[in-house]
């Protein structure tokens, strides 16, 4: 690794005049100061992160906040972390992780020290605190979702509102008149903002076109997969036989089970659609379509706008919303009529 003391040595200058020119902390030469960066360069050598901050340079590190909290459903959260990790490092860049519970502060810790030279936030409630603070700091912030208010900031998104619409459409298509949707645990609906925005699209759809719906929980806490049975049977009893799951893979499979145990074919006796789905759901026991969601879609424009915000000036708060794809593997029947 090349030190300072080299640098020095090849502009024939003292360490501490190297210091000065790459920290800014005191005046050199504009001949000096290039033969210094031009050592530097040849060299490989990259001053740390606090002479960077000093002298008013990018640190090349993007924080992450994502509060891990006891309903988190890890594996879809750590994707998206995974993602935002990739698309950073695209650009060179690094990610701090930002995991507290109170995710607001480690978020204001950042921003005052000038650690980082923009900040993602992930997990994204309905009323979240960290809207305000990205309203007050000057550190760029692309929230990946988008919170009830959302005056004022950069967002990026599924438009989960329309792939709940989208569903419904489909079931719709099929001649079906009644749909349950199974979603997310309760208390996501109090946490996260994306399972309210999905149920949105799904119920207001639902009404334009005079179909019946039934929404219930997946769990309490946590995917429940004895409660998504009773919700099945309940449905079955009712003559329901469209279904549009919004959750983890676990309700998945409890409901595949309960409609295998009366005897009914997925495509054929029933619609199933799994809406705004992070994982491969060709792999449950039975493939379902799906209206996927990509971390990388959203994780990658989310980067690409941060880098826009850093290159120029005034960048205009926006919402960008990513249109929804369906993918058939024929888990919705086929009209007759």
């Amino acid at each position: 690794m090349t030190t300072i003391h080299q640098v020095a040595e090849a502009a024939g200058v003292s360490i501490s005049t190297v210091s000065y020119a790459l920290s800014g902390k005191r005046p050199v030469s504009e001949k000096t100061r290039r033969r210094i960066e031009d050592a530097a360069s040849t060299l490989g050598y990259t001053p740390d992160a606090g002479a960077r901050m000093l002298a008013g340079r990018r640190t090349h590190i993007f924080a992450l906040t994502e509060p891990l909290r006891a309903d988190t459903h890890a594996p879809t959260h750590m994707a998206f972390v995974l993602a935002a990790s990739i698309a950073a490092r695209k650009h060179d860049y690094d990610i701090l992780l930002l995991t507290d519970e109170q995710a607001s502060d480690g978020m204001s810790r950042v921003a005052s020290s000038r650690l980082v030279d923009a900040i993602l936030v992930l997990d994204v409630g309905p009323d979240d605190a960290r809207a305000d603070i990205a309203r007050s700091i000057r550190t760029p912030t692309v929230f990946i979702g988008i919170p009830d208010v959302a005056d004022g900031l950069t967002c990026v998104d599924l438009d989960f509102e329309a792939a709940g619409r989208l569903a419904v459409d489909r079931l719709a298509d099929a001649g079906h008149t009644a749909i349950t949707l199974i979603g997310q645990p309760a208390v996501s609906y109090r946490t996260s903002n994306f399972p309210r925005r999905l149920r949105r699209g799904v119920v207001s759809r639902a009404a334009e076109l005079a179909i019946a719906l039934e929404t219930v929980c997946s769990g309490e806490v946590s995917t429940d997969a004895a409660a998504v049975r009773t919700a099945v049977e309940i449905a079955l009893a009712r003559g329901d036989r469209a279904f549009i799951v919004h959750a983890v893979g676990d309700a998945h499979e409890a409901l595949l089970s309960a409609l295998s145990d009366h005897g009914l074919t997925i495509g054929r006796d029933v619609s199933v659609i799994s809406a705004a789905t992070a994982f491969d759901t060709t792999a449950l026991s039975v493939a379902v379509d799906t209206i996927p969601l990509v971390p990388s879609r959203s994780c990658d424009l989310a980067v690409e706008i941060a880098l826009r915000h850093l290159e120029e000036k005034n960048v205009a708060p926006e919402i960008h919303l990513i249109p929804p794809e369906y993918r058939s593997t024929g888990s919705v029947r086929t009209r007759t009529d």
